[in-house]
Formats: structure tokens, sequence, C-alpha cells
């Protein structure tokens, strides 16, 4: 079998997105329809240098992953992945955050928030080998490779929810479209926002950098509860939610 990865000396097999599980994202649909069923990107979950790391991972909610996408073209769209929100906190009103590393290569990271079933604000980040990007709750997150470079990530993120696909599926896709020329925006939606770009940047208050590999994280796992408990951490999402 292939594409395994290598992860301090023990090997890991992927969950591996094809082509048409991408079948209501895609933005050219004439052309997804006469395509065979390829392989687009690749994903493995779970990741710990050694038991007593996933002890202490699983002990604090946590789920380290890998995400690995080779360059492509959908058609005219620039390779993607299928995007997804995060439930709520139960008991509250605010839905879980997730922390992002490109580990190699480069990405675009577009976040988008709905409220009412209107999206209120799109944010786009270019990140490059060592940037971390966080997703605040409240936003839905899509990873695209505009490049000739293999993107590969990291993901820091609370490993007690499942994420919620369907609102994207529902919509066609994202609220922008990456094509060849540029965003575009996604006709299904009814209003949007213009885009808001932002840097990546560290974030201090959790003791994270960029440019550390965030893995190391695991010796001070404490630092990491604003994914598992987001209510309680106002500080690290600053003006972009409302606690």
């Amino acid at each position: 079998m292939g594409n395994e990865l290598e992860f301090y000396g023990k090997t890991h097999s992927p969950d591996i997105r094809m082509l048409h599980d991408m079948d209501e994202v895609v933005h050219d649909q004439a052309w997804l329809r006469s395509q065979d069923n390829i392989e687009l990107y690749y994903m493995y979950r779970d990741l710990s240098a050694n038991g007593d790391d996933h002890k202490k991972i699983v002990d604090n909610r946590l789920r380290y992953d890998i995400t690995i996408i080779p360059p492509a073209m959908l058609s005219d769209e620039y390779v993607k992945t299928a995007g997804h929100y995060h439930p709520a906190v139960e008991g509250h009103n605010l839905s879980y955050a997730e922390l992002y590393q490109v580990l190699e290569g480069k990405a675009t990271y577009l976040l988008q928030k709905a409220e009412h079933g209107k999206i209120v604000d799109v944010i786009v980040y270019e990140a490059t080998a060592g940037d971390l990007v966080l997703v605040p709750p409240g936003y839905g997150h899509i990873t695209i490779n505009k490049t000739q470079e293999t993107l590969k990530m990291a993901n820091w993120v609370c490993r007690d929810f499942s994420s919620l696909y369907d609102p994207i599926k529902k919509l066609s896709g994202g609220a922008y479209y990456l094509l060849k020329d540029g965003f575009v925006k996604n006709p299904e939606y009814l209003s949007v926002p213009g885009i808001r770009y932002e840097e990546p940047h560290d974030y201090p208050e959790a003791g994270l950098f960029c440019g550390t590999d965030m893995y190391v994280m695991v010796k001070e796992i404490e630092k990491l509860d604003f994914l598992v408990h987001p209510q309680d951490h106002p500080e690290i999402f600053g003006q972009v939610i409302s606690v």
C-alpha cells in the first residue's frame, strides 16, 4: 500500500478523500461528471510519538492529525478539502475551535462564519511552513493548495465531536471558490461579504509560536485547553468572537 506516513518511527496508513467524495462542493460540475474517482488527499488521524504521549492526548480530550494534499486542479479550481463546521460545546452557544500548522508547502485557509443562515464574515489566511492558523468558534473552514508543491499540515482539535459537512455540501461548497483567476463568490449563497485577509501569527497566551513544531505542545498540553473549552479562553480568540 502506498502513501504511508512515518511519524516518530511508526508507519501510519491514511484515510483517503476521493474526488467523488467531493461531488457536492466542486465548482465545475460538468467536468466532475466526466472524471474517474481519483485520490485527492490523505488524512492521518490520532497520531502520537509514543504510548505515553497518546495517553496524555486522549486524557486531555485532544487529537493530533496530519493531512497531505498533493497539487491538483479540479478543472478550473485548485484542489481543496471538503470543508466543515464544528458543533457547539455542550451547554454553550460556542462551537469548538481548531488549530492548524503548515509543515511543508503553502496553504490557503478559507474561514467563514454563518449567523442565522447568512455568512457574516470570510477570512483568508495564506500560510507557509511553520505558520499557525487558528479557526475560531463559529467558523467553517476549507484548506486549499493553490501551488505546485505538496501541502503537508497538522492540526490539534478536540476528539469528542464529529465535524459537520452538510452545511457546506448543501450550498455546493464554501462562500468562495478559488479558481485559476482568483476567488469567485459561490452563487448558492444569497449574501456574501468581501474577503478579509489576515496574516498568521503567534498565540503567546497559549505558548504557541510560528516556526515551532506545535506537536511539542504535548509537553504542556494543558495550554491547549482552549480547543476543548473555548468558552473559558476569550483571551485566545481576541475580538473575532464574543464569548
